[in-house]
């Protein structure tokens, strides 16, 4: 940095015009303001109650309705409030009218501490399920939320401190050592140390180099750098995602809309039969009195109001999806947690899906020469060349680097040249054919790439390149299958002898390999004409999209997979992990049955408190705990799986 002016442009939040920032935390006034209501009307009731039980003489009945009516308004306002506002939509049977009417009804006919009661604890209720709401959302953002707030620009020797949304493709941005790198781009500098955790879940740093692409997210570890823009903010990979991600909730899963739908049906005939309950004993009891059979009425609307299913089933989901960000698999929806649990195909892509998408040496076979001297040849040759094999070979070390005189091109073939006064060529089996070097039949079974190398025109030996297995590639397929996963097959754009070779290895019986995108395309199609067939497809590339787009489940490798697969994908494995689709399989199962059990258990306590509340066995405390009580048991069920392990 050293003379570089920095100039700070401010946002002005937190700050006045004349520079003097407020102390207070804003998070802390916030929690102030969402808890105070409750807490008033919770210290408000327990005095009334304890001023009733020891009937204290000023206590009343007009000081009770005051006391109470203070009590009860600073948590039943915002309901009130809530309940008008759906009515004026055209909603009109909501919760939020049930909870009125029948707390406006118990202070109707005295039981005011009951009224106050079950306010509170609704609003309690609802204090709980924001903050697990609230939980679950900070779990899906963590992951990707790693945007820096500014980027460095360098103008005219100046480095000016301005919003990453601001800064234009084709600017030049500074990081310093221990920042975020704000935006996609390619680096300027010789080298930079990366750590890309954040993006691809790997530990380990990333070395990268000059004029190679470098993705906003990362965390420069060492020296300050420069790299030029090539995407503005909005389009940069992780903003994109995680735009995703934030919006993954307004796609409902079935069971949510069903319940949705439900309620709104549900909760008017429940209107009415508490009407019922009211009215029609008047024509059949004999000693029948309005207040008792309302008191009745007043506890079936309580027992009866939806709240809980309408609470616990969509925090289930929220659940489901915060538990699999934190594993670092996003899934774009609750709808998509919900259809992996139905997956039982699974297809699969090779190249960057199971393998690791890298080439590196496999093999080294060397006649005559040592192993060292061979790789010298073939450094010296291969040194100015861009090619992935080529850098693949280049990683070898060797303490005696030659230099090529005069390298020519062979179109098609490999390299011609001369090192260290000898001849050498090194390419396919073409090149060597066609300058009569006679090759070891063992090189014609290799299926892999392979580089053969000749030295004075006699054969000298062979470097098999190849793409290596994930570290969890050959554990995920047995898991899979325990997991009941049991028809998977491999389908690749690579060589049909290379995919075969792959799928040997992993123990997949159907595999296909020299398919292009429509050929995969029309593969799965097949596989969906049998309607008891769901099919998930896994891939990575720019070619795979149009499968993802097809599939029941369409699963992209987030990390390093390319933006089209990504933006395609229904459920993003951020880290690069297959294992992770194991994971996400027994995550979406799992939240199906917290939902079902919170269906379950809503349904169950409801529907036989409602039943002793008709008969006026029940009374308005049963009635709180099966409203009230429900939701809390359903809201710590959901937030289980915040807490659970699948790997």
């Amino acid at each position: 940095m050293n003379d570089n002016k920095i100039e700070q442009i401010q946002d002005g939040d937190g700050c006045c015009s004349s520079g003097h920032c407020h102390a207070q935390d804003p998070s802390e006034s916030s929690k102030l303001k969402t808890y105070s209501p409750a807490i008033v009307s919770f210290v408000l009731l327990i005095s009334g109650i304890v001023l009733d039980y020891y009937k204290v003489p000023f206590f009343t009945n007009t000081i009770r309705l005051v006391w109470y009516s203070v009590a009860y308004i600073p948590v039943g306002l915002p309901v009130i409030k809530e309940g008008w506002e759906s009515i004026k939509n055209g909603d009109v049977f909501t919760e939020f009218l049930l909870m009125t009417i029948a707390t406006l009804g118990a202070f109707a006919i005295g039981e005011y501490p009951e009224g106050v009661t079950v306010m509170l604890f609704y609003t309690i209720g609802e204090l709980f399920q924001g903050q697990a709401v609230s939980k679950a959302k900070g779990n899906i953002k963590a992951l990707l939320d790693v945007r820096p707030k500014e980027a460095n620009v360098i103008k005219h020797n100046t480095v000016v401190a301005v919003k990453p949304e601001l800064v234009r493709i084709g600017e030049i941005i500074q990081v310093r050592v221990g920042e975020k790198v704000p935006l996609d781009g390619v680096l300027l500098s010789k080298t930079a140390s990366l750590n890309t955790s954040a993006l691809t879940g790997e530990s380990k740093p990333d070395t990268i180099i000059k004029g190679k692409k470098v993705y906003a997210g990362s965390i420069n570890l060492e020296g300050v750098i420069e790299v030029e823009v090539t995407k503005l903010f909005k389009d940069s990979s992780i903003s994109r995602i995680l735009d995703l991600v934030q919006n993954a909730t307004t796609r409902k899963a079935k069971t949510e809309l069903f319940i949705r739908k439900f309620a709104k049906v549900y909760t008017p005939i429940v209107a009415l039969l508490a009407v019922a309950i009211t009215v029609l004993p008047y024509f059949f009891v004999s000693d029948y009195v309005f207040r008792d059979w309302l008191y009745r009425a007043l506890i079936f609307l309580v027992i009866s109001c939806p709240c809980a299913l309408v609470i616990s089933i969509p925090l289930g989901y929220f659940g489901g999806l915060g538990a699999a960000s934190k594993h670092g698999i996003l899934f774009k929806g609750a709808s998509f947690l919900e259809a992996m649990t139905k997956i039982n195909t699974l297809v699969m892509d090779k190249t960057g899906t199971v393998t690791k998408g890298v080439f590196k040496i496999k093999t080294i076979k060397s006649f005559q020469l040592t192993e060292e001297e061979l790789m010298t040849y073939v450094m010296a040759m291969e040194a100015n060349s861009t090619h992935p094999i080529a850098q693949a070979i280049m990683k070898y070390a060797s303490d005696k680097p030659l230099k090529a005189t005069e390298v020519i091109e062979v179109a098609g073939q490999g390299l011609k040249s001369v090192v260290d006064n000898k001849s050498v060529l090194v390419g396919n089996a073409t090149l060597m054919t066609s300058n009569q070097i006679d090759m070891p039949k063992e090189t014609e079974s290799i299926v892999e790439s392979i580089v053969l190398v000749a030295v004075n025109n006699t054969f000298a030996g062979y470097i098999v390149i190849a793409d290596e297995l994930k570290d969890d590639a050959k554990s995920t397929i047995q898991k899979l299958r325990d997991v009941g996963i049991s028809k998977i097959r491999m389908l690749s754009g690579d060589k049909d002898s290379i995919t075969q070779q792959v799928a040997s290895e992993l123990d997949i019986i159907e595999a296909r390999g020299g398919l292009l995108p429509e050929d995969k395309l029309h593969d799965v199609e097949m596989l969906k004409k049998n309607t008891d067939v769901n099919v998930a497809f896994v891939g990575d590339g720019i070619n795979d999209a149009p499968v993802l787009a097809v599939s029941d489940v369409g699963i992209a490798m987030g990390g390093l997979g390319s933006d089209v697969a990504i933006e395609t994908a229904d459920v993003i494995i951020q880290t690069d992990e297959p294992s992770k689709i194991v994971t996400a399989i027994k995550i979406s199962r799992s939240t199906r049955a917290i939902v079902w059990q919170n269906i379950a258990l809503a349904f169950g306590v409801k529907l036989i408190v409602m039943i002793l509340g008709a008969f006026g066995i029940a009374t308005m405390w049963e009635a709180v705990f099966a409203d009230v009580g429900v939701a809390f048991l359903a809201i710590l069920n959901a937030i289980r799986l915040q807490r659970m392990t699948w790997d």
